[in-house]
């Protein structure tokens, strides 16, 4: 009898052991570092094809995100909290943002970070799945974003797998994620490329 009902006080406490935005956070906050591959797809309304890209990243909590493209060209990016700069045979250069992309910076490292408070600034959030298989869509709040976007949607499980962006023109990007892996650390080549 006793095993009965604590069975039923846990179906009937589902709100305490539901996943939801803070447990997400919690979870893609416990990896220091993410390393993988990815595979950008830029969808546009005028080309019959996406326009196709893949490389690696790195990404590091206080640091920021190493983005290394390799196909179609080789080009090395860093987008931390100062911006985003390209690697030159002198060292990292800053890159021009307007605005828009500013923001959309910022958003890509709360997105990978698992900052939930800082997305919900911006964004009206809705969970649903998981911790094994959660899906994530973000529709904007401010009138700046909601020019650029309908929404995005997340994908993932331990770590994300998937970023779409829905943008208002009709055209949208998918970002996959592969053969992520975390761990405490960065190699001495990418704390070096963080200084």
């Amino acid at each position: 009898m006793g095993v009965r009902l604590l069975l039923l006080s846990l179906l009937g406490s589902g709100g305490a052991w539901a996943f939801d935005l803070p447990a997400l956070s919690a979870q893609l906050g416990q990896a220091k570092v993410v390393r993988g591959e990815f595979t950008q797809e830029k969808f546009l309304r005028a080309l019959p094809q996406p326009l196709t890209s893949h490389g690696r990243f790195v990404m590091a909590q206080q640091q920021g995100l190493l983005w290394l493209l390799q196909r179609p060209l080789q080009q090395d990016y860093r987008i931390d909290a100062r911006g985003i700069a390209r690697r030159t045979d002198g060292g990292w250069q800053a890159v021009a943002q307007q605005g828009a992309s500013a923001q959309q910076n910022r958003l890509f490292l709360a997105v990978l970070q698992g900052d939930s408070s800082g997305l919900q600034r911006d964004f009206e959030l809705s969970l649903s799945g998981s911790a094994q298989a959660w899906q994530l869509r973000l529709v904007p709040r401010s009138s700046l974003l909601k020019q650029i976007f309908n929404a995005i949607q997340i994908q993932g499980g331990a770590l994300v797998q998937r970023i779409e962006l829905l943008e208002t023109q009709g055209d949208r990007s998918v970002l996959t994620l592969l053969n992520n892996s975390a761990a405490d650390v960065l190699d001495p080549t990418e704390r070096q490329a963080f200084e």
